[in-house]
């Protein structure tokens, strides 16, 4: 994806809300800014970022309490997280509420634009290895298109944030084949709190993809080894 995407920063900090503006936009991208959750709540019914850059402590709705609004709406934005918050336990939080990413402040502003660049190349159809199948991957009544990082149904397509649709292209690359957590956080280009992420990754997958979260189905947890993807017949 060039760099002419369009990026939304949301944060409440006047001074650093106009820095970011003026350096992502001197590197290529069309910049929007919201200076609060309702500010960017009005301004998503009309704009359609490529990805967001949301402050988490702000007044009155905090960027976790506005971005668990937008996954409860099935919006699927990636969202890379801004907080002076940045112990693990405040970055699995993040990851809980539906982010992308997430960088601790003070920041380089070199490292956050490295970082949107690499969320949105991952957002670009990659494709597929040679000697790798090609094709949906059926799983029960929904089928997961790699080369699209599409999973879609009888319903049409299921809304799936970046970082969730990064881990199911992955895996589905090689359905029953075992990927450890550090394997995992590798390949996404995750940082120290990743492989707590993964998880929280990997539950909110089971809810869109299995019928009983509980008892998964399809994406399986190997004690002691990480996960698995095992595709099944369609159903229909």
């Amino acid at each position: 994806m060039a760099d002419e995407a369009t990026i939304l920063v949301v944060d409440d900090d006047d001074r650093l809300r106009t820095l970011l503006s003026r350096y992502l936009a001197e590197n290529g991208f069309r910049v929007t800014t919201a200076a609060c959750a309702a500010e960017a709540r009005e301004k998503l019914r009309f704009l359609q970022p490529e990805l967001m850059v949301l402050d988490v402590m702000m007044p009155g709705e905090s960027g976790l309490e506005f971005l668990e609004s937008l996954r409860r709406d099935n919006a699927e934005v990636p969202v890379l997280l801004l907080t002076a918050r940045g112990a693990p336990e405040d970055r699995i939080a993040g990851f809980e509420a539906g982010a992308d990413d997430y960088l601790p402040k003070p920041f380089d502003p070199k490292e956050l634009l490295l970082r949107i660049r690499a969320r949105l190349r991952r957002l670009a159809p990659v494709p597929a290895p040679p000697g790798v199948p090609t094709g949906p991957l059926p799983l029960g009544m929904l089928e997961f298109d790699a080369a699209r990082g599409e999973l879609s149904g009888p319903h049409g397509v299921v809304r799936l944030t970046s970082g969730e649709s990064a881990l199911l292209t992955l895996l589905a690359r090689q359905p029953n084949e075992i990927f450890s957590r550090e394997t995992i956080v590798a390949a996404l280009g995750m940082d120290e709190a990743g492989e707590r992420a993964i998880d929280v990754m990997v539950t909110r997958l089971r809810r869109k993809l299995e019928t009983d979260p509980r008892d998964p189905r399809f994406l399986h947890t190997v004690r002691g080894r990480g996960y698995v993807l095992k595709p099944g017949r369609p159903l229909g």
